[in-house]
């Protein structure tokens, strides 16, 4: 019993991380959910949550339950990830496609940092060769072969085939959090990717488990440190809370006093007895009523490279080494008396690109330097904005404290435990139509 799967894989449908969100909100929720207990868990949209445990439902032999006033409830099997993971190939090629692109993501990191190497190499040989070439023209074939020994020693690519490692880089962060020359070339210029990857999925976590932990009913000043805000005085606009009403279907109240209240009735019943804090506030400090959630959203600046200064310092050197380097050749190339041949012809044809890789490894980190500071700039704006409506929470005015009384005063949360349940698909048909039967009666009799 149970809802039927299709001919198809419901769940390979979803987005990736909408689905892998929903299996962990499952998981934390012991696999009996409500809609808005994987929506404030896993921080989705209700349409989302709805959609995913409808897919992993059909998928893994799950079923719904309904309980006396209507609310719907999604029930697993302990075991529905082997039996989602036995269905999907999706599931069974992600791990391998994961492998390929952090493969290919090293092999990127290191492929500049080998081209810097490789680059002096070029330059300097061919520049020892023009230089050779005119100081002695008779000893031509004799200076071809101690081109062709000094390639060999300066630059033996067996040297640097210990850096292609696509794992090394994450063993050598989980021992000592650094890097090695070829990969911090890369930070260097590059830079070592977005620090604050997924703000936006724990942004939404945590406001779903702070609306939910306070009984569904909260205000605009208690969301506004997870949000984009600005600091305190600013402006007493709270327009900032609509995307919150948007995700979680939330409308606002008016209590008694006059005060602007949010509730958000799918964040109010819930199939699992966990608490994630207190529901009243006594205007004590912020963790010793939100039962540990952050107290505000904190964005992490931007660093120019992770790399160490020793490594910063020798990318710097022989960055400008290269250039120097590609200087000096664009003029001995110009200037010389014979028309190359043999190797000097081949680096007189890459020559361009030998120009455009030295003047960008200093143009694009200079680029990235400015656009830094004004990215960095706004980051620490808006994290003294979050951080002083926080401390506005901690010790709140007379007007706020009321305020923030009368949300908890409104706040409800139903727990749906197995005895509310009056219709199950997991019955067989005879059961379903007497409860359902049943169902409609204590209806007709509210």
């Amino acid at each position: 019993p149970g809802i039927k799967p299709g001919s198809g894989v419901e769940t390979d449908r979803l987005p990736f991380d909408v689905r892998n969100r929903a299996m962990d909100a499952v998981d934390a929720c012991g696999g009996r959910v409500t809609i808005g207990d994987v929506a404030s868990r896993a921080g989705l949209k209700l349409d989302e949550a709805e959609r995913a445990l409808q897919a992993l439902a059909a998928d893994t032999g799950g079923f719904l339950e309904v309980s006396d006033e209507g609310d719907v409830l999604y029930v697993f099997p302990k075991d529905y990830r082997s039996k989602l993971s036995a269905r999907s190939f999706r599931m069974k090629v992600e791990p391998l496609l994961d492998k390929t692109k952090a493969a290919a993501e090293y092999l990127i990191r290191v492929s500049f940092g080998t081209a810097l190497i490789a680059s002096i190499v070029i330059v300097y040989t061919t520049i020892i060769a023009l230089v050779s070439s005119r100081s002695d023209e008779d000893n031509r074939g004799r200076r071809g072969r101690s081109f062709d020994s000094g390639f060999t020693v300066y630059f033996n690519p067996t040297d640097l085939f210990w850096y292609w490692d696509p794992y090394y880089y994450r063993r050598r962060q989980k021992k000592d959090g650094g890097m090695n020359f070829v990969e911090s070339v890369f930070s260097f210029v590059f830079g070592d990717g977005d620090p604050n990857q997924g703000l936006e999925e724990e942004r939404w976590k945590l406001i779903g488990q702070y609306i939910t932990s306070n009984g569904g009913v909260v205000t605009a000043e208690e969301l506004a440190p997870y949000l984009d805000v600005l600091p305190s005085g600013e402006t007493d606009d709270e327009s900032y809370i609509l995307p919150v009403l948007l995700r979680f279907d939330g409308h606002p109240e008016v209590d008694d006093e006059g005060n602007i209240l949010y509730r958000f009735p799918s964040l109010q019943r819930t199939a699992s007895s966990q608490r994630f804090g207190r529901k009243e506030y006594v205007g004590k400090k912020w963790a010793d009523w939100a039962g540990g959630i952050e107290k505000y959203l904190e964005e992490k600046k931007w660093l120019f490279s992770k790399a160490g200064a020793s490594e910063k310092a020798m990318v710097v050197g022989l960055g400008a080494l290269n250039l120097s380097g590609v200087i000096i050749l664009g003029s001995m190339l110009r200037n010389a008396a014979v028309t190359p041949k043999g190797f000097i012809s081949f680096v007189a044809d890459i020559f361009p690109l030998l120009q455009i890789y030295a003047a960008s490894f200093f143009a694009i980190p200079l680029f990235r330097w400015v656009l830094l500071r004004k990215t960095n700039a706004g980051i620490e704006k808006r994290n003294q904005g979050r951080k002083q409506r926080a401390q506005a929470l901690e010790l709140p005015d007379p007007s706020l404290r009321r305020k923030l009384l009368s949300a908890r005063d409104m706040a409800q949360r139903t727990v749906i435990g197995s005895d509310r349940i009056v219709y199950s698909t997991e019955k067989d048909v005879a059961d379903q139509d007497f409860e359902a039967r049943e169902w409609d009666r204590r209806f007709r009799e509210l």
